[in-house]
């Protein structure tokens, strides 16, 4: 069993990226969001990364490809993330992004399961039959 990096897209350019069920947040080095939309943060926040402290004051919506798949999340512009397996990462994408997407990992064969990418549409909320409606 090994961790799953796959070579992706983030804003039109190629990105070698760790998808790691121990990140909550997704990160990718800064000279990738050069054209992505930045949002300032009303309230700061902090996440220990690598041995570091980041403080974190602004996101970035990131759209990307996984295996020509698209998707969109926000992301934390950092300035390196190290290397994983002998890669040189450029980007980390966290549980967040994968929730989102329905994005599964199946460490045993080092593969991504990419159905809720594929299938593009979610069931927010479904009424269970013979009770009131809560809203």
């Amino acid at each position: 069993m090994g961790r799953i990096i796959k070579e992706i897209e983030i804003e039109g350019q190629t990105a070698v990226a760790l998808f790691d069920t121990g990140a909550v947040f997704t990160y990718v080095k800064q000279p990738l969001l050069a054209n992505a939309v930045r949002k300032s943060l009303a309230a700061p926040f902090h996440v220990a990364l690598g041995g570091k402290t980041i403080d974190v004051r602004e996101l970035y919506l990131v759209d990307g490809k996984i295996e020509g798949l698209e998707f969109d999340t926000d992301a934390v512009s950092v300035d390196e993330l190290g290397k994983a397996n002998g890669h040189e990462l450029d980007a980390i994408i966290g549980v967040l992004t994968m929730e989102r997407w329905e994005i599964r990992l199946d460490p045993k064969t080092e593969t991504l399961d990419l159905e809720g990418l594929r299938r593009r549409e979610f069931t927010e909320f479904q009424e269970a039959k013979g009770q009131e409606d809560i809203f």
